[in-house]
């Protein structure tokens, strides 16, 4: 029976996940514990090392844990799973051992691979990297390629990067390990390599990519949705920011007649441009123009220098999604698996993982969110349509990944039909673009049957092309699916917010 046409009744209704996962223990001195699955939110608790939690499900690289009365959401990052099947990947520079007799040596990361030998357990190997699952070692003086769940740690990550001081803007890699290059872009020369844990002051930001020096005397970019960044300190007050200046964080930002978006534009501002604080009204700062009048600007757009540098946080989407209706269509299912990956990704469990971390983040924000399927089923595109016709959806977000014969292709595209229904694509698309980096295929309309016979604002997202084999890699880490579902939740909270629902 179609599940959109049942009430559940005694119980509470239970949210999709990738499952329980038994317990866990605290890997870290202070672990924050959020009220959803993503650093934007806020902060309800934290854990100390070593104590032990019940993990009620995983989704993605965030963990939904319990301890005492506490529960939340933590990094998996910093908690070491038992009970289940979850294995990490030891860090790029760690001495590991084989912990399975006979493991399979490959010549690419993928188990359809050559295997070019075997190791025998406990057989002790040298880390260079990890790609998706597996960890690149020297095998016979060549590069090659084993299953990290077979390996064991024997020693500590090497740090190349110093984090012995704690300035402002400081932000931790999250990523095992990543790579650094000399321009912000994935096409950018690979100038070097940092690792998970460690803190490297951002020097500059743009378009998500991040400058660091990663080395004494060398800088370089690195992508910014593999750093978490240091939480800001309180918003500062009218008098402490007094006769301060504030330096433009983009090019092109606004300068306003008065402290809000809806006001009009007085003149932009390029990245660098300093200007003298005259006071704040929220989260906005008055500022001293050239031509001797006073603008605003937005705090979340500059940063604050001098003694009290604290960048204001930009407002929270979450007020803008409480109690809509997301329909969320994970693509594919069942008998159709939709296209397989250039190293055998499967679209229709890749659909589904990022539809379960969309949907936690929205039930977070106290959406109302249902799911056109939480497994693998084969679901008919009516029946998909109809879920959001019966839910009166606020949003019906269709999400796929997609396949062309030349391996070179690769970038996301966002399709609409209506033209009603530009305006939820084109948010949606612009944040996750912002977020992910990927090359930018555009908005386009598409004749597609969920969309075409959608009476509601509907959207179908092809999120990069699993036919182009270092993207598909890209787009199977979970620091990329954090960072797509991220970026879909702001696109909904500015569609909802400009439309005035």
């Amino acid at each position: 029976m179609a599940e959109w046409f049942t009430k559940k009744e005694g119980a509470a209704a239970v949210a999709p996940s990738a499952g329980a996962s038994g317990t866990g223990i605290v890997a870290a001195d202070s672990l924050r514990v959020r009220s959803g699955p993503g650093t934007s939110y806020a902060s309800t608790g934290s854990l100390r090392n070593g104590q032990s939690v019940t993990v009620l499900n995983t989704n993605g690289s965030w963990a939904k844990i319990r301890h005492g009365s506490l529960e939340g959401w933590v990094s998996k990052d910093y908690l070491n799973m038992n009970g289940s099947r979850q294995q990490s990947v030891p860090a790029a520079g760690n001495d590991a051992i084989a912990a399975a007799d006979n493991l399979n040596v490959r010549v690419s990361p993928a188990l359809n691979a050559r295997v070019i030998g075997k190791l025998a357990k406990g057989t002790k190997v040298k880390v260079q990297s990890q790609e998706n699952g597996w960890a690149k070692i020297i095998y016979q003086g060549q590069a090659a390629y084993v299953s990290g769940q077979y390996l064991s740690f024997t020693s500590s990550p090497l740090k190349t990067g110093s984090a012995a001081s704690r300035p402002a803007g400081e932000a931790t890699v999250t990523a095992s390990s990543l790579y650094v290059r000399d321009s912000g872009s994935l096409n950018g020369k690979v100038v070097g390599q940092v690792s998970r844990g460690e803190k490297f002051r951002i020097l500059a930001e743009k378009d998500n990519w991040v400058k660091i020096e990663y080395k004494p005397g060398r800088t370089g970019w690195a992508a910014g949705w593999f750093f978490e960044k240091k939480a800001s300190s309180p918003a500062p007050s009218a008098n402490s920011v007094k006769n301060q200046s504030v330096t433009v964080l983009h090019n092109g930002t606004n300068i306003r007649k008065g402290a809000g978006v809806h006001t009009s534009v007085v003149q932009r501002a390029n990245q660098g441009d300093s200007f003298k604080v005259v006071s704040l009204y929220g989260d906005w700062y008055q500022i001293s123009l050239a031509n001797g009048g006073t603008g605003y600007i937005a705090g979340w757009l500059v940063s604050l220098n001098g003694n009290q540098a604290v960048q204001i946080k930009k407002p929270g989407a979450g007020i803008h999604m409480k109690n809509k209706t997301v329909v969320i269509d994970p693509g594919h299912g069942g008998r159709d698996g939709g296209t397989v990956g250039a190293r055998g990704t499967l679209e229709k469990h890749l659909n589904l993982a990022t539809a379960r971390l969309l949907y936690d983040k929205l039930k977070a924000a106290g959406t109302n969110v249902v799911m056109t399927r939480n497994g693998d089923t084969y679901l008919s595109l009516s029946s998909r349509v109809s879920a959001s016709h019966y839910h009166n959806a606020d949003a019906f977000i269709s999400l796929h990944y997609d396949s062309i014969a030349d391996r070179s292709v690769r970038g996301m595209t966002t399709y609409y039909y209506n033209s009603s229904h530009r305006t939820l694509s084109t948010e949606v698309h612009s944040s996750v673009s912002s977020r992910t980096s990927l090359r930018d295929r555009g908005v386009r309309q598409g004749d597609y049957h969920v969309l075409r016979e959608n009476q509601r604002p509907s959207t179908l997202l092809e999120l990069g092309y699993l036919s182009n084999p270092t993207e598909e890699m890209l787009v199977s880490t979970p620091q990329y699916q954090e960072a797509v579902a991220a970026g879909i939740f702001e696109g909904l909270a500015k569609y909802f917010k400009g439309s005035g629902q």
